[in-house]
């Protein structure tokens, strides 16, 4: 017995669809080269393993018209062999039809010459769209076609520490199309304006020396109206490592001004040490940007010291009109390994200084999710909203808590929400960072037991 071997044939999609549409618009029907290419990228995608789905793919691509049914028909047979009759439905315009002969025809048609033949079976009709009760049920049977997801509908809701390298390229083409826009705020300049609502008395007066000292034509000026800054802090610690790459890829639009009339805008990143990353990222290339704001921070993928980061932006940047009147957007999941107060402490300043606060957090889209980390609950009362930035689609809920003007805006059918104190468990079902007295483990704050505490405030009786 002879044993028999299975051979997988790889065949040139391109060529078998473009040898295909020659052979259909020498047929007769109008195909062009973009059908022929879409009919390839559609056989890559529903990859027809039976002659009736290629025939169906290849019909709802090729096919634009009911009158170019026959000759696919007869050209699909030709290329492919012949396919059931059963599984093509009759349709209501089709030759199976019998209808009565159009009035252009028999006036076209010479005298004398045979009429044309009719197919086997179908006997003439005596009148005009009659047909049988079997043929309206095979019409009203719905025909199945496959549909496959974009690649861009994919990745608007894929989590950002899923995506591969060449879909986060894909993804910065993407963010490029996002229109970040802050809230506006009166500056105290004025810019010259014929319906200004004040009256600019310098060029009223310089006006007049054309007429002799009489003010004729009265000067006016406005107030000007900016989008406020926006300052985003970006948290590149280990535990944020799958999602800052794209985070980085966000704030390149940002600093390089892709938003819609956006004043100015800063970038920092942070995990032991805060980075000022707005040079860096700067760039017409996104791909360089990011190489450089990547070399710009050592402290890549390490720790994360959120309170220090923000007391060194309070002090160096903060406090010198950075932060006043800005909007504040933090992207951390809020693990401190530091003193929690301290985060407390900082985002208080902060809250004191900017227009608002905005935190980021990627954990937020989790089932259950609670901010009880030690430095999300610190920072929390001074939060304005609490958004997740997990994906693309998440991010259009962090664009709603940018541009909101104030946070009691947020509407009913609104994205985000401000956030809402979390009421701390009596007791908690597994273990955690939370201080347990007597207990040999390490803490994340860095408080050990041999020191005597595991968190500032707390003591051992």
């Amino acid at each position: 017995m002879t044993a028999f071997e299975l051979e997988t044939v790889q065949l040139d999609l391109p060529a078998v669809a473009g040898a295909f549409g020659r052979r259909l618009h020498a047929a007769g029907v109008p195909v062009t080269a973009e059908r022929s290419a879409r009919f390839a990228t559609a056989l890559a995608l529903v990859r027809p393993v039976a002659r009736r789905r290629l025939y169906w793919t290849a019909r709802a691509v090729f096919v634009s018209d009911h009158s170019q049914t026959k000759t696919f028909n007869a050209v699909f047979a030709a290329v492919f062999g012949f396919l059931d009759e059963r599984a093509i439905p009759a349709l209501p315009d089709a030759d199976t039809v019998a209808t009565a002969p159009d009035e252009c025809e028999r006036s076209e048609r010479p005298r004398g010459a045979p009429s044309p033949p009719r197919p086997n079976g179908v006997a003439p009709a005596s009148g005009a769209g009659r047909r049988s009760r079997a043929d309206e049920q095979r019409d009203a049977q719905d025909v199945e076609v496959p549909t496959v997801a974009s690649d861009d509908e994919l990745l608007q809701h894929k989590h950002f520490d899923a995506l591969e390298p060449h879909e986060l390229a894909e993804l910065y083409r993407m963010m490029a199309r996002l229109r970040l826009a802050t809230p506006t705020r009166r500056t105290r300049r004025a810019h010259r304006d014929q319906r200004g609502n004040r009256i600019d008395l310098r060029r009223t007066l310089r006006g007049s020396l054309r007429t002799g000292g009489e003010p004729v034509r009265l000067a006016r000026k406005r107030r000007q109206v900016v989008r406020r800054r926006i300052v985003m802090l970006c948290d590149i610690s280990g535990s944020m490592e799958p999602y800052a790459r794209a985070y980085l890829q966000f704030l390149t639009c940002a600093a390089g001004s892709n938003g819609v009339g956006l004043s100015r805008s800063e970038a920092f990143a942070f995990a032991t040490r805060l980075t000022r990353l707005t040079r860096a990222l700067a760039s017409r290339s996104p791909e360089r940007a990011i190489q450089r704001a990547a070399a710009a921070a050592p402290d890549w993928a390490s720790g994360t010291r959120i309170g220090d980061a923000l007391k060194t932006f309070n002090d160096r940047h903060g406090r010198r009109g950075m932060a006043r009147g800005a909007v504040i957007v933090i992207l951390s999941d809020g693990w401190e390994r530091g003193d929690p107060m301290l985060v407390g402490q900082e985002m208080e300043r902060l809250a004191r200084l900017a227009y608002r606060v905005v935190w980021v957090n990627p954990r937020a889209s989790a089932p259950g999710f609670a901010p009880r980390a030690g430095g999300m609950a610190a920072a929390l009362p001074h939060c304005d909203a609490l958004v997740s930035g997990h994906s693309l689609h998440a991010l259009q809920q962090v664009l709603g808590a940018i541009a909101c003007e104030r946070a009691d805006d947020a509407a009913p059918g609104a994205t985000w929400r401000p956030p809402e104190p979390v009421a701390e468990p009596e007791q908690e079902p597994w273990g955690s960072a939370t201080p347990v007295q007597g207990s040999s483990i390490a803490m994340p704050s860095g408080y050990g037991p041999s020191r005597g505490n595991t968190t500032p405030g707390w003591r051992t009786p």
